[in-house]
């Protein structure tokens, strides 16, 4: 094989489109999806490919340094595409320990081993790459401006030079000082830390990105998107924090791993890039938009569904706006978004109506329990 990379956290949302991507189009390279199968990780995301001969699946938990040096060593592993992380605001809010563990200490487990093995290496770090994925949501939250009165959403033009519609004039650029709000976006602010100190103090060739709001199929319902369309077509309460005015930047989750393709190949060691796709919308009008969409694509009177709409208690520290700033991406290395929100969107709910025995599986949480008895005794 030409190349053998380990992508954590690979039976996950983000991570499952990566894989398949990486096996898929790269038929000479030996793929190992590292995944230690939590609620989030579901191998039936990886059904199409789990049989190719350059993928193997090995259950583990990233905070067992032992075991990951033991695989890399076995492996000659050359490569980490590390996305594993407790990845849930809510959760984190709940359980801030978890998340230090998996996010902070999972990540400095990782580091370790590869900085062990490759430097015992004659080559040492020569066509190596540690590749964290992080979040927008390390850089804290921006301000809803209106310039001259104007009201958000107004056109803008960002630094790319491209229009587009926003909720302010500040975006997350890569120089932007770290100010995280949430369990969540600190331990992932750390993680971060510790990877940038590892190029810093021992010369590893890595490089972070950090990356908006995903969606697309196989995410988990517990976030917005899945979450709603499944709500909606059971017809089942829409909790939506405070009045919904809150802002993302969505991403589809088959750009991001374009991405991930593109930066793991050609990005510069030691850089951050953001990931993004100018794509900001208050929370509400997406909903309304799944509503919309979920209605016609099940033969209901559209916007039927909107008394479905329960207004919650707003989550505590709950950011205003996030919006990235991907020129540094689009510039340097020429990627850019291959879909609109609204085609994004539509095939996003297709893909779920279509697979509702993929999301009764999921919302059950069968598919656990099948895989945990398929490798307790392994």
């Amino acid at each position: 094989m030409k190349r053998t990379i380990i992508i954590t956290g690979g039976a996950g949302f983000i991570g499952s489109h990566v894989v398949r991507l990486f096996v898929n189009k790269y038929p000479e390279y030996r793929i190992i999806n590292l995944d230690k199968l939590t609620y989030a990780g579901n191998l039936a995301n990886l059904k199409d490919i789990e049989n190719k001969p350059n993928y193997r699946f090995v259950k583990m938990d990233i905070c067992d340094f032992e075991g990951v040096y033991q695989l890399m060593q076995e492996e000659h592993v050359d490569g980490i595409i590390h996305l594993a992380a407790e990845s849930h605001v809510d959760r984190s809010i709940k359980d801030p320990f978890t998340f230090a563990q998996t996010n902070v200490m999972g990540t400095l487990s990782m580091l370790q081993a590869a900085k062990l093995y490759w430097e015992s290496l004659p080559e040492k770090w020569e066509g190596k790459r540690f590749y964290h994925i992080s979040t927008d949501e390390v850089y804290g939250a921006l301000e809803m401006t209106h310039p001259q009165g104007i009201e958000p959403p107004f056109t803008t033009k960002a630094s790319s030079g491209e229009h587009h519609l926003a909720y302010g004039e500040k975006f997350f650029t890569e120089d932007l000082k770290y100010q995280p709000h949430s369990p969540y976006s600190a331990a992932k602010a750390s993680s971060d830390h510790f990877v940038r100190a590892f190029h810093d103090t021992y010369g590893m060739p890595t490089v972070v990105t950090n990356c908006s709001n995903n969606y697309g199929p196989y995410q988990f319902p517990e976030k917005l998107i899945p979450l709603f369309i499944n709500n909606i077509r059971h017809r089942k309460p829409l909790p939506v924090y405070g009045k919904g005015e809150n802002v993302r930047d969505w991403l589809f989750v088959e750009d991001h791993a374009r991405a991930i393709d593109l930066i793991f190949h050609e990005g510069k060691v030691a850089e951050t890039y953001n990931i993004g796709g100018f794509n900001e919308w208050k929370n509400i009008d997406i909903i309304h938009v799944l509503i919309k969409t979920v209605d016609r694509l099940l033969g209901r009177p559209e916007g039927e569904d909107e008394d479905l709409i329960t207004y919650v208690t707003d989550r505590a520290g709950h950011d205003m706006r996030y919006a990235i700033d991907s020129t540094k991406l689009q510039k340097e290395l020429g990627w850019e978004p291959s879909l609109q929100f609204e085609e994004g969107i539509e095939k996003t709910v297709r893909w779920y109506l279509d697979n509702q025995e993929w999301m009764d599986n999921v919302t059950s949480g069968d598919y656990q329990k099948y895989y945990d008895d398929m490798y307790k005794n392994r």
